[in-house]
């Protein structure tokens, strides 16, 4: 009777539904009212209207922009579900599907290596059986010194992982475990526990300190150069420590690192993956696969068989792709002002996804079938092979040499994989690409976010890496926006309209924000600064269409962010005020390189995200205090903004002392641009007080004010003439 239970199940949020349905028709038929009102201006006889066409167009442009963008973006709010699974439903560990695991790092010198080894080892200490369980490392840099550190891992590990089973111990890191002042829920707390608590901490410092002195010594000049220029590296760690110990069943470790040289593209993250499906295929051919980055540990062992709920239950359509768990980090801040935990994504908008096709791929944390990343080809290449253990045998190395040739730079030559077969290469975002061809060819995904976070890593706590990782997806995005695979050109195939449109929203999101957020940012400022109207008189009854839209809007973020996933009012304003600074910066410089590559005049680069924690940054970031020392392309937008803005409402209350005395009334026309003015400003505070109030090192280099002051003035030259 057991076995007849349904592993997981779904439910509709339907109070959420009903308010986001509800809200979308409202705030979609006062747009249709703003609409009407900016093209009846067009059909006004000149006599009547002595307004300037031009500036009223642009206005107009960005209004429907934005619009367009809000309007996509409702398809993530169409049916948001959430989801339950009974991992103790599943059939005995004999029957489980194998599982290979993907960590994947390219530069020790951005990411520690320490917690690199961390990630690697909770992934060996999983709950699940050893023998059916695989972890491959990826080092794109090729550094012996990751390989030798990963020998010290493993031998750590065969510590570890009977530690961990032995005692349910729940956090698999053993950085964060053994550090930690909290109780675990599985602990033993009798003296046997603690003694042998103890000389695990031991051995984790020797392991530790082992780590970082093999880190210290290595040649970082070397390293450099040998990176981009190196052959195929492949070695199955499985040796055991020499003294005594009762030997136990550990999963299988791999390292990989694949054939690099200057003539041949990599493909990114893309590329790494690639290698890791061929050679796991000729090693371990896992019918499913668990990818991680390398600073994101497994926090709960019971991932895998929370996935397989989906995958081993017969009521499911064996169509699931992927299975998506959010991201989560473990060094957020109660403000959390760079929204470095991307908490609307991974909190709503994923689930509504998963209501309409699923969630988009999103990097990593996600088990993935092997048969939707191969399909047909898996049978021509990588199929034959079957589970592997590795000794010492002809058949080993025969096995590891196939495996290297698998991993060579030009083993894809003239092939299908990244266009047709494996992770897609094409743009910097492979996970969005990988996972729109995956949901075109009518494979499904879902999204599991369970109360226990699943896995843990590191995010971005400063401006300056923040602003370049955002940079980096936003022209990944654009990339394929404008390209023959935008979603609006290659059309849903096997996909839903309503996920389609939550496609198509993302993709032209950063182009749809970036252009309207600077119209926003500097139209209407323009025109305040030269007495042009742009919205009614207060008083007028059209002014009320602005106002519902405006309110509407920020009631139902506030709904979104304090209600609905339990959020304070300063996150709310964070959110706001980061959206709005990524939108001048980030969308901006994003599609700006998207062009130029689409041009042919800038190559697609990628650098990998800093993990590396700067102490006195980070503090900056727990008390909520912005950070300015980023480059000035990421500041200079921002301080001008705000310069235009101050002298858009300086000029503005010295002609009104000028001319209302004659009764004109001229304050009431001018009273929406005044508040987005005024609107603007407060909610950017930070950077009016790192301009004129701050005096710390963190604060916004005079030099970038002045240069931002020049900017500043040009633009209220150059636009007055213009728009006037």
């Amino acid at each position: 009777m057991e076995k007849s239970l349904p592993l997981h199940l779904l439910q509709a949020n339907s109070f959420a539904i009903i308010i986001n349905r509800s809200h979308a028709i409202f705030h979609f038929i006062a747009i249709l009212f703003l609409i009407h009102y900016r093209l009846s201006f067009f059909f006004r006889s000149p006599e009547t209207s002595t307004i300037n066409t031009l500036p009223w167009l642009l206005i107009f442009a960005s209004e429907l922009l934005l619009s367009l963008s809000w309007l996509l973006s409702q398809s993530y709010h169409w049916r948001p579900v959430y989801r339950t699974v009974f991992p103790e439903r599943l059939p005995d560990d004999d029957e489980l599907p194998s599982i290979d695991v993907f960590v994947c790092t390219a530069d020790p010198n951005k990411e520690p290596t320490v917690e690199v080894m961390n990630t690697v080892i909770s992934a060996l200490a999983m709950d699940y059986p050893p023998e059916k369980l695989h972890v491959y490392l990826s080092d794109d840099a090729g550094s012996d010194a990751t390989l030798r550190c990963m020998k010290e891992a493993w031998n750590f590990a065969t510590y570890w992982v009977p530690f961990c089973r032995k005692y349910g111990i729940v956090t698999g890191c053993p950085e964060v475990y053994l550090s930690s002042s909290e109780v675990d829920n599985g602990e033993f707390k009798d003296s046997e526990f603690k003694a042998e608590k103890e000389k695990m901490e031991q051995k984790y410092e020797v392991m530790k300190q082992r780590v970082m002195k093999i880190v210290q010594h290595r040649d970082v000049v070397a390293l450099n150069t040998y990176s981009r220029d190196h052959p195929s590296i492949i070695e199955v760690i499985n040796e055991y420590p020499k003294e005594e110990m009762q030997q136990v069943k550990m999963p299988q470790l791999v390292y990989v690192s694949r054939e690099k040289r200057p003539s041949h593209h990599h493909n990114f993250k893309a590329g790494a993956l690639n290698v890791l499906l061929r050679v796991s295929g000729a090693m371990s051919n896992s019918p499913y696969i668990l990818v991680l980055d390398c600073d994101m540990y497994c926090n709960d062992p019971t991932s895998a068989r929370q996935a397989m709920c989906f995958y081993c239950d017969p009521q499911t359509s064996p169509s699931i792709a992927f299975v998506q768990f959010p991201q989560t980090f473990r060094n957020i801040s109660e403000d959390d002002i760079y929204d470095s935990e991307i908490r609307s994504i991974f909190k709503i908008y994923w689930h509504g996804l998963d209501g309409v096709g699923g969630p988009i791929l999103s990097g990593c944390n996600f088990y993935i079938k092997r048969e939707a990343l191969l399909g047909n080809f898996s049978k021509e290449e990588v199929e034959g092979h079957v589970p592997n253990s590795i000794t010492d045998g002809e058949s080993s190395r025969m096995m590891l040499e196939e495996a290297k040739v698998l991993a060579s730079c030009s083993y894809e030559n003239q092939t299908a994989w990244g266009s047709e077969v494996g992770f897609m290469y094409f743009s910097v975002v492979e996970d969005y690409f990988t996972g729109f061809t995956l949901h075109r060819k009518g494979w499904k995904s879902v999204y599991l976010c369970p109360k226990r976070p699943q896995f843990l890593g590191t995010s971005t706590t400063n401006f300056h890496e923040s602003s370049v990782q955002w940079t980096r997806w936003r022209a990944g995005i654009v990339q394929i926006a404008i390209s023959r695979f935008c979603p609006l050109i290659c059309g849903p195939l096997k996909m839903s309209w309503v996920h389609f449109m939550c496609y198509s929203g993302l993709a032209l999101e950063p182009l749809l924000h970036c252009l309207s957020l600077w119209g926003f940012a500097l139209i209407p400022q323009l025109c305040l600064f030269n007495g042009i109207p742009l919205y009614p008189k207060v008083l007028d009854p059209n002014f009320n269409i602005f106002s519902i839209i405006f309110v509407s809007a920020i009631s139902k973020s506030l709904y979104e962010t304090v209600v609905a996933s339990g959020g304070e009012l300063r996150i709310w304003r964070n959110e706001w005020r980061i959206w709005m600074m990524r939108a001048v910066t980030c969308c901006t410089y994003g599609s700006l390189d998207a062009v130029l590559n689409k041009l042919g005049m800038k190559e697609t680069s990628f650098f990998p995200t800093n993990k590396v924690t700067d102490d006195e940054q980070f503090k900056l970031y727990e008390k909520g205090v912005f950070d300015f020392r980023a480059a000035t392309m990421f500041v200079a937008p921002l301080v001008t903004v705000i310069l235009v803005n101050i002298a858009a409402l300086v000029r503005h209350f010295v002609r009104v002392l000028a001319v209302d005395d004659d009764g004109d009334g001229y304050w009431e026309t001018m009273v929406g641009q005044m508040f987005l003015s005024f609107y603007i400003l407060v909610l950017n505070y930070a950077v009016l007080e790192g301009m004129v109030i701050r005096r710390d090192k963190a604060s916004i280099p005079l030099s970038v004010t002045l240069l931002s002051a020049v900017f500043s003035v040009f633009i209220l030259l150059v636009g007055s003439v213009i728009l006037c």
